[in-house]
Parts: structure tokens; sequence; C-alpha cells
């Protein structure tokens, strides 16, 4: 599902709801035809001011010159926490079925996939 938003066409969209925080993952391009992903964590906040609630997002804009970097970063790091940090757990808890992660996905089941393990 394409859609434009900002001059820019979203290509592909997941989202990861956790607690009180929402993350999506979108696939974008650019007017050159490029791509580009955005992650974002948005955050439901009550504002005293207006008496109602808004919602904080922080972005991030990753590159694909950057991606394999990124990737890497990310599973040394959560690989650092569960086997140094952690040892103990059992982190198969946590996991949930990939019919479930499909369903949050806005873009067909053969769409490309960032592998974080």
């Amino acid at each position: 599902m394409e859609e434009q938003k900002n001059g820019r066409d979203e290509i592909y969209s997941s989202k990861v709801k956790a607690g009180k925080r929402t993350y999506f993952f979108d696939v974008k391009s650019t007017r050159s035809n490029d791509y580009y992903v955005t992650i974002t964590e948005s955050k439901k906040r009550y504002n005293k001011d207006d008496e109602g609630f808004v919602y904080e997002k922080h972005k991030i804009f990753l590159y694909k010159e950057d991606f394999h970097k990124f990737v890497e970063a990310l599973n040394n790091t959560v690989n650092h926490v569960k086997n140094d940090l952690m040892p103990g757990v059992d982190f198969s808890q946590f996991e949930h079925p990939r019919e479930e992660m499909a369903e949050e996905a806005k873009s067909p089941a053969d769409a490309s996939e960032l592998k974080w393990d």
C-alpha cells in the first residue's frame, strides 16, 4: 500500500505496541526513487494545560548506507544484554508468533524485512 504523506511515498509500514509506547517502522521513498526507513516512537501523554492527551513522538531516519551498521550495532547490544548481563533469563517467553507481527504490517507478506537476530 503506497500512501502520499508530506511529499514522500510511504511504501511499507509496521507497528509494534509495547506498553504505553508504539513503535512505527516505515519505508518511504525520496523524490529520486531511493528508499529510507523511519523509526518512530510514539508515547501517549496527558497534557495538564489542555486537560487531554497528546502523542509525543521521536523519530530516527535510517538511510541505506547505514542499514548494515545499524542492524549490527542493535544485534550486538541486544546480544550483550541477553548473554552477558542477563544470561539466566529465558527471552523466548517474550517472543510473539510471526502471524501476529504480520497482522501489524500494511504491505504484502513478501515485503523485505530487516533481520534483527
